[in-house]
């Protein structure tokens, strides 16, 4: 195993910084029960277990709960650079349905981050099991900080 350069330390705490502060004011994610498992520079992982309160009228998890959880993984790993990131645009394909009770994992990964621009792919799945959506962010980098003043990583 190497050691992590400085470099990269920096770069996670800033990730670690910015993560703390996101979650503080992310109700919509609090309220639905997601839990953060990871967040690195430009990554994310988030897990969510389906409430008998998100299914849908087909008993399934409702499909606007599988994109707010892709999202808020889009979110916390495009901003994980503590500069201030929006959606532009995103895309989800549902290829699978989850049901009560069982837990859905996000994983989010930048596929390219260039000026101000970003897309990211973001993977849910069933924890260890089958995926059942693939959805596509485009992000776009507005003013300011998550959190103000505090030196950027490079």
């Amino acid at each position: 195993m190497t050691e992590p350069t400085p470099s990269t330390d920096a770069a996670q705490a800033l990730a670690d910084a910015t993560t703390a502060a996101m979650w503080v004011r992310d109700r919509t994610a609090q309220a639905l029960g997601m839990q953060i498992v990871s967040v690195v520079p430009g990554a994310s992982r988030l897990t969510m277990t389906v409430r008998p309160d998100m299914v849908n009228g087909h008993h399934f998890c409702h499909g606007g709960m599988i994109f707010t959880l892709a999202d808020a993984a889009f979110a916390y790993a495009c901003n994980s650079y503590n500069k201030n990131t929006v959606a532009s645009a995103c895309h989800i394909d549902f290829l699978a349905p989850a049901k009560e009770g069982e837990h859905l994992e996000a994983e989010a990964v930048e596929q390219s981050a260039t000026g101000r621009t970003g897309v990211y792919d973001i993977t849910v799945r069933i924890v260890g099991g089958k995926t059942i959506a693939l959805f596509r962010g485009k992000s776009y980098r507005i003013s300011g900080e998550v959190i103000a003043g505090l030196e950027q990583a490079n």
